[in-house]
Formats: structure tokens, sequence, C-alpha cells
């Protein structure tokens, strides 16, 4: 008889469910320590080091992943934030900026979050190497509005890039480029964790590689992991060292998130004199945010609720507009000695994610992952700011990359405004249906960009082209049935129009 099932018997003779339970999680832990020693030993001289430091990354997220019982979030205390507690970022625009902008802002580290592929939008590598404006990639992008901000302030802000394994490489060949610019660029990798099986909840994978049949055996466990990363890299006591004070921190693929004087200014030089060690930017919501995570008030402290927390009776009215005004767009300022403080008292604490998979195989596994605005309950007087809607501008789809195309947008030093033509500030509603998921197919199908200027809401759907010059005004509708094509002929003005059918124009 096995000690396991000796075990198993004694607790079932002893106290019932709880304890066999308990005898179950240690001994799965047990196991996966062994599977987990087992990866470690393939590891090189030159890769065991950090491969530890990943392994017991996990280990710790793992042990917390078993004792977690439940939905996260006790419904019933969670409240509306006090009123004070997000300030209205028109309030703290106007105290003005001080004289001393610069040395304010050379207390500043930027780091954008650049651990995803492109390839929900049909592109190989790095997301931030998409091109999006005149050629400019996400990446042009940010290094152009920090290289305008050093010229214009003569200051130092340096831009750090969070990778993943999966565009570490890809983005250091391509970093040679920016050698003559004025923004000094370092990067550090986020952890590197096990996917697990979903039913045995052991570990995919054998060794530490992951080429070949090991591509899928691993996963970056999302931006939450930035604190340990960023401690753990060194990085972070190296600006502590050199003076810097926060960081900005956003999504590479939000490019609304520019670097704000009025808000960093806040932070420095606070109106009550006590200084906030995190500051998470929220937006209003519209009928398009409503998945997006929250800020409320919990047990007494700000605390960022997901929609993934919300018990399933609930999520109704954590979706209310009306109830929870407000989500989180991922733009957050954090101070740098209050990550070391709490990362070395270990206190920074977030919720798990549990994300299921399915593998190409046909394998069911688990990642576990954090959110890096969930530790917001962990920092000493945190706050929320309402931003305008402009700071959020995320491109996730083609959709979004026809917006930001278009002459709803001019560029200006690597950040896009609002064009001062349009007459409305909001954004319109474009959905182009699958045939310009890819980025490569969307871009066959428009000749140009159509004149977007007067547009409120366009879908798209079926094959469908553009031609050049095509103005689109109000509310419009193209559908081409299956088998029909549609062309939208060179300089067409459509405005609140429906076409659907067949419609091709040959040249004879």
């Amino acid at each position: 008889m096995s000690r396991f099932v000796q075990d198993l018997s004694k607790a079932m003779s002893q106290d019932g469910a709880s304890q066999f339970q308990e005898v179950i999680l240690q001994e799965l832990e047990l196991s996966v320590k062994k599977e987990l020693e087992k990866i470690l030993t393939t590891a090189t001289s030159h890769e065991f080091e950090h491969t530890k430091k990943d392994l017991d990354g996990f280990r710790k997220l793992f042990h917390r992943f078993l004792q977690e019982k439940g939905p996260s979030v006790d419904w019933g205390k969670i409240q509306r934030p006090p009123e004070d507690s997000i300030q209205p970022y028109e309030k703290i625009k106007a105290r003005g900026l001080p004289d001393n902008i610069s040395s304010v802002l050379n207390k500043l580290v930027v780091v954008k979050l650049n651990g995803g592929l492109g390839t929900s939008m049909g592109c190989k590598g790095p997301k931030s190497l998409i091109g999006v404006r005149n050629e400019n990639t996400f990446l042009d992008l940010t290094v152009q509005q920090i290289e305008h901000l050093n010229k214009t302030y003569n200051t130092d802000v340096p831009l750090v890039l969070m990778n993943s394994f999966n565009t570490d490489e890809d983005t250091k060949k391509i970093l040679q480029k920016y050698n003559h610019c004025r923004v000094k660029i370092y990067t550090f990798n986020q952890s590197r964790y096990p996917r697990i099986n979903k039913e045995s909840l052991l570990p995919i994978a054998k060794d530490v590689s992951y080429s070949g049949e090991n591509t899928e055996a691993w996963y970056p466990p999302g931006h939450g992991d930035i604190y340990a990363s960023f401690y753990n890299s060194g990085l972070l006591d190296t600006f502590i060292e050199e003076g810097k004070e926060y960081i900005f921190v956003s999504n590479i693929d939000n490019l609304g998130a520019t670097v704000d004087l009025y808000i960093l200014n806040h932070l420095m030089n606070p109106p009550n004199g006590k200084r906030c060690e995190f500051v998470m930017e929220v937006t209003n919501k519209t009928r398009a945010d409503v998945k997006g995570g929250t800020l409320t008030q919990y047990e007494g402290k700000l605390r960022l609720v997901e929609i993934a927390q919300v018990p399933k009776a609930h999520v109704d009215e954590f979706k209310s507009v009306s109830k929870f005004k407000i989500f989180n767009t991922n733009n957050l300022w954090i101070s740098l000695g209050a990550v070391k403080r709490l990362q070395e008292q270990n206190a920074i604490d977030m919720e798990i994610i549990v994300n299921p998979k399915t593998l190409d195989g046909g394998l069911n596994v688990i990642q576990l992952e954090t959110a890096v605005g969930a530790a917001i309950k962990s920092f000493e007087n945190s706050l929320g700011i309402n931003v305008p809607r402009s700071r959020f501008l995320p491109v996730k789809t083609t959709s979004d990359l026809l917006l930001v195309m278009s002459n709803l947008y001019s560029l200006n030093a690597g950040s896009l405004t609002m064009s001062e033509k349009r007459e409305f500030p909001t954004v319109p509603l474009v959905k182009l249906g699958s045939s310009f998921t890819k980025v490569q197919d969307y871009l066959r199908r428009f000749e140009s960009i159509p004149d977007m200027l007067e547009l409120d809401h366009l879908t798209v759907s079926g094959d469908v082209t553009f031609g050049k010059n095509v103005s689109l005004k109000g509310t419009v509708i193209i559908i081409a049935n299956h088998g029909d094509r549609i062309d939208i002929p060179p300089g067409a003005v459509l405005e609140n129009k429906i076409v659907s059918g067949n419609l091709r124009i040959l040249d004879h």
C-alpha cells in the first residue's frame, strides 16, 4: 500500500473531507515541486539562475492558487469609491505646471508593457513592431514621444521595455535603429512560467527549452509580473540610485498613453503634501467597455475588480454603466521606492487570474496570471484620476487600426491627437468583419484610408474593398453576402447608407 493511499485512508477515517483535501493538496504540491526540480536539472549554467527564479515564482503562485477558495471578492463588501479617491483630471490640470518641470521630469522612468505578439492581428513577432501610422510602429511612436520630451525640456527620461520570451529577441534586434535617438532604452524580461495540465495540474514541460515540442509549454504570466521581474533585473535599484522616483507604466499598444506633465506634477508636488504611491488612470465607461476592470472601495482601500472575479449572479450589475461608471486604462504611475519596499516585504498582493487554454494538439491547460493594476490595494495613499478618453486609445484589432490611421487623428512628435476638424469629440464605432482581421488583408482591402471626419458608425461584413479617396459619413453599413463582392468605387461619398448585395466596377 503506497504512503499516499495510507495518508488518504487515515485522513478519511479521521476528520472527513477537509483533511482529505489537505492531504491531496500537499501531495499535489510535492509532485509539482519534483517536476519543477526535474525541469531545472536540464538548464545550462547560463540559464540556471534566472530559470530558478522563474520556477520559484511559479511555485509561490501555484501554492496560492491551491489555497484560494471561491471568488476572490465578497460582493457584499464592494462599495463605490469615496468622492476624493478618484479625482477629475481637470482639477489636476487646473493646478498648472511649476517652473522647474524639467527637474520633475528627471524623476520619471517610462515603462512599456511589450510582452505581446501580434498574432490576434495575423502578424508574426512582437505586436509593438506593427506599423500603425505613416509606417511608424508602436515602438517608433513611443521613442519619438520620449525623445521629444527630452529635447524640449533638456531632460533624461529613459524608456524601459518589459519584454517576454516571445518578444525579447526580435525587439532587441530592432533597438539598434534608435542608437542615435536622445532616449536611453533598457529592457528586462518578464518571467517564463510553465503551463499546467488542466486535469493533473502538473507542468507539461519536460525541460527548460521553449522551442520545438516545448513551444507551447511556457507562457508569460501577465503584466502583474512586472514588480518581481523589474526588481530581479536590477533596474529598479539602478534607477533609485540615479534619483528616479516614479515609473509610468502602460500598454505599448495604447497610443493615448503619453507622459502627462500635470499628473506627474501632482505626484511630485501633492497639494496636501502627502505623496501617492500609486495612481491609476481611469476613464468613463461606454457601452463598448462593459468588461473593463473597475475601481471600487473594498475593506477601506481602493481595489481593482475585474470581471473574472465577479460572482456569476452579479456580472450584469458589474457591467452596468450607471453603477460602475469608470474602468481602468492600465496607465499607472507607481512609486519606485514603494515597489522596492513591498517587493522586499513580499507584500504585493494580486488576485490570481486562471486563464484556461486549449493547445494546438487539443490538450487543455491552465496558465496562472496576475494583473499589474490589482496591486493598487497594497500601496499607501492610492488615487484614481478620471482622465479624458483620449488617454485610452488601444489598438487591439484592425478596426482600431483603421481609426488611428485615418484623418480623425493628426500625428505630432509621436503623439496622436483628435483632429480639430472633427466637430464632436467622440470616436466613431467601427466594426470590420472577419475578412479584415489580419493586417495584410485589411491593408489590401483599402487602396487608401477613407475620410472619416464625419463618421459615426461603420460596419463592414464580407468580401468588401475600398477604392481611393472614399468618404464615409454618418452611419454606413456595407454587407456583402456569401459569394458576393462589393467594391466601393474611388471617390465615392457614402452618407447614412446601407450597401448590400453585389457591386463590382470593372475596368474595360
